[in-house]
């Protein structure tokens, strides 16, 4: 086995990183962040109440061992380093929005009950 199959054979599926994001109040706040326009690590910091830099550096980790964001490191003095958004990152983003708006739509009287019609006669299965 090449190395390259070896990686493909090893990545996480795409249901266990919408699990492992949306699970983790912070790893979203911080996509939200940076989907935003933020994109260094002390205005991330600075943006989302109560973060601590320990837990920041995991989130980006976590999302950078994703794919979901690049981090880009300039050497410069004092060193900067910027976080963007990749292309999966983006249809992940879009993955994340539909979720939001189901939500909204589900916490809408109006549409609950169109959205649940069924379930209570006929179940899921």
């Amino acid at each position: 086995m090449n190395p390259l199959e070896k990686k493909i054979s090893t990545a996480p599926s795409v249901a266990a990183i919408v699990e492992s994001i949306v699970g983790c109040k912070w790893s979203l706040a911080v996509l939200a962040q940076i989907r935003a326009g933020t994109s260094r690590p002390g205005e991330l910091e600075r943006a989302i109440d109560g973060l601590s830099k320990k837990v920041l550096n995991e989130r980006l980790r976590k999302l950078q061992r994703y794919g979901i964001i690049d981090k880009r490191s300039y050497a410069e003095i004092p060193p900067r380093v910027e976080y963007s958004i990749t292309p999966f990152g983006q249809r992940f983003g879009v993955l994340l929005d539909d979720i939001e708006r189901l939500q909204s739509e589900v916490d809408d009287p109006a549409t609950e009950s169109a959205l649940f019609i069924n379930v209570g006669s006929e179940g899921f299965g």
